[in-house]
């Protein structure tokens, strides 16, 4: 990749990844110039996302970035919290952000995942206006949405390594199959009381 294409990519959009009844819809900070010009996201070599996401057991190996459509197959999605791709982040001003909190929160509300999972608590501090969250899951929700920050896997973080960050992931992953599995007894429970107690007809 050349730097002219690279440049060429900057303030492209970068399509989501997305579906109904995702398990985790992972939110990124912003598309870098390499993830919009081959239009696979977390696309740097150097970033941690697709290698910590196998660590953590999201998924049976590691995907390749441009694998990124069999993430579906595991009710997994990505989206970003600004879409408009940048050479840093630092290049967003705190108002796209603040502006990408209100469009990601339209969109979590159509989609309905489970969790949304912000890879950077920064920006979700930013764009929620939640100055004191801290990685983890986070008191607000979006609908049944419950909430997420998790630690950003650019290669720059350098406070995480990939197996510090591999735990936190998999703390998700395990927040994310009790959740499913409280979700399916409630649906069973319903399904047996509805044969139990036939609703009564004139």
């Amino acid at each position: 990749m050349t730097p002219d294409e690279l440049n060429a990519a900057r303030d492209r959009v970068l399509p989501d990844v997305v579906a109904g009844g995702l398990r985790v819809l992972f939110c990124g900070i912003n598309p870098g110039l390499l993830s919009a010009a081959t239009g696979h996201h977390f696309a740097r070599p150097g970033n941690r996302f697709w290698p910590v996401l196998h660590l953590s057991g999201f998924t049976p190996r590691r995907l390749a970035p441009a694998e990124q459509e069999e993430l579906l197959t595991y009710r997994l999605g990505i989206t970003n919290v600004v879409a408009r791709a940048t050479a840093r982040a630092d290049e967003l001003s705190a108002e796209e952000f603040r502006e990408g909190g209100r469009i990601l929160t339209a969109k979590v509300e159509l989609l309905r995942p489970q969790w949304l999972a912000v890879v950077g608590v920064t920006a979700y501090r930013t764009a929620f206006g939640d100055r004191k969250a801290q990685i983890g899951p986070q008191e607000r929700t979006i609908g049944t949405t419950r909430v997420w920050a998790l630690p950003n896997p650019s290669g720059l973080n350098a406070h995480w390594t990939a197996e510090s960050m591999a735990q936190e992931y998999a703390r998700l992953r395990t927040a994310a199959e009790a959740s499913e599995a409280a979700d399916d007894q409630v649906v069973s429970f319903g399904s047996c009381r509805a044969r139990q107690d036939p609703e009564e007809t004139a």
